[in-house]
């Protein structure tokens, strides 16, 4: 099991996948919902939608078609620097046992 540079609730932006070819240019950042570490895998809000087929039960008692989120890999995903909002690469320093994420961009300290 190895360390990811992405955790639940960062603000990140697709760099590849067919999420990134249908808002080409868009430099929206996305919400990760959560994280399938042993995957390496996020999902992502609003990203990666899939049509599920459901059967009606007392969470959806009309049942039907509904679109949700689908993993996307990690690869795919480039945290948003808090400073200036570009996407930037992750540098990991240890404090102790505390493990602290910087943006390489702005050398700001990641949340």
């Amino acid at each position: 099991m190895s360390k990811l540079h992405i955790k639940k609730g960062d603000m990140v932006l697709v760099i590849a996948g067919k999420d990134n070819f249908r808002t080409k240019g868009s430099k929206t950042p996305h919400k990760v919902l959560k994280v399938l570490v042993d995957e390496q895998r996020a999902i992502v809000e609003g990203v990666n939608m899939v049509s599920k087929s459901m059967k009606p039960s007392a969470k959806h008692p009309q049942g039907g078609i509904i679109k949700q989120e689908a993993p996307i890999h990690i690869s795919n995903l480039m945290l948003v620097d808090p400073k200036s909002g570009d996407p930037t690469r992750v540098s990991i320093k240890h404090e102790g046992k505390n493990v602290i994420r910087i943006s390489k961009k702005s050398g700001e300290v990641i949340k």
